[in-house]
């Protein structure tokens, strides 16, 4: 078997294929509306921050799983065109995961999921050189056990852990004591610690589960982070927006981008953010990834929606 190279990001969590759905008005309860175009792109959070961070030059690598249909070779043939190694499992007769994407003219989307129970990725799937012959692994935790797996693998050899995840999982605890970055969705603190309250929910994880820094992305009012010392906030960028799917994607490989650059908190959270607002003025997971250069005008140039929280002594 010859030996994993070693590259800068390895991802283990979803792959997805979206079919994206524009509307022009979204359907009350009951009703029947019409659409004019459905489109079917790759997606999935950790495939895309995959994808996302190969396009910005770091070399990647993926592992997922994947049914036998067409869904299956979309994904393969969007690997091979980013230049990204890819490990994927073929499950003989399973279906690819899928998700229906409905986008209303806002730009705010809602997901419908689909997964054949079969797509989950076992510990016994996994490698350990794929996971070890890495600078950084990212997980979402959807496929609980295998992503802990990893994540122990990864500790164990020095390899900063990054999360993204939206879903108490059962298991998820074990999984969370081994990431070093926890860079979840809005809701997630409050509902795993049982708080009403963003800001002590995220320090109240932070400190059960030993992360290096536990942080929350907010949409429109940005991200919030604690560090175990204080609170660091950074704003989203006013662009003008025609899908939010990916955006979370997105942000996650601009603050892997830039903590595998050695950049302090504050850049890599802007980074993140300005990476996933021009993601949201294209269409699917994938539409806006822009180059680093067209990122790091939008920080130099581009306005800020005004801040939703501010650091001071009653955050700190």
């Amino acid at each position: 078997m010859t030996k994993a190279s070693k590259v800068d990001l390895v991802g283990v969590g979803l792959n997805a294929t979206d079919t994206l759905i524009p509307l022009t008005t979204f359907p009350k309860a009951g009703a029947k509306i019409e659409y004019r175009t459905a489109s079917v792109l790759p997606g999935g959070q950790v495939a895309t921050t995959v994808v996302a961070c190969q396009q910005w030059g770091l070399k990647s690598r993926y592992i997922g799983k994947l049914g036998d249909d067409t869904a299956a070779t979309l994904h393969q043939e969007a690997f091979a065109r980013a230049g990204v190694e890819s490990h994927l499992l073929i499950v003989p007769g399973g279906a690819s995961p899928q998700s229906l994407i409905l986008v209303d003219s806002d730009g705010e989307r809602t997901v419908l999921c689909r997964r054949d129970e079969r797509m989950v990725l076992q510990p016994g799937d996994l490698k350990r050189e794929w996971v070890v012959q890495a600078r950084a692994l990212h997980v979402d935790g959807h496929d609980t056990a295998a992503a802990t797996l990893a994540a122990r693998w990864a500790r164990e050899a020095g390899i900063p852990v990054i999360g993204d995840l939206d879903e108490p999982y059962p298991g998820v605890e074990e999984l969370l004591e081994n990431i070093d970055y926890l860079i979840v969705s809005r809701d997630f603190p409050v509902r795993l610690m049982e708080m009403d309250d963003l800001e002590d929910a995220l320090r109240s994880m932070h400190e059960r589960f030993g992360s290096v820094l536990a942080a929350a992305t907010l949409g429109q009012d940005g991200v919030l982070a604690w560090d175990g010392k204080e609170f660091h906030h950074a704003a989203a960028y006013c662009v003008p927006v025609v899908d939010t799917t990916g955006a979370g994607d997105i942000f996650h490989a601009g603050f892997i981008y830039g903590l595998l650059q050695g950049w302090p908190l504050e850049r890599q959270m802007d980074f993140a953010c300005a990476a996933a607002a021009l993601n949201c003025m294209a269409s699917g997971a994938r539409g806006g990834i822009q180059p680093v250069e067209a990122i790091e005008t939008l920080m130099a140039t581009g306005t800020r929606y005004r801040a939703a929280y501010y650091v001071s002594d009653r955050m700190r």
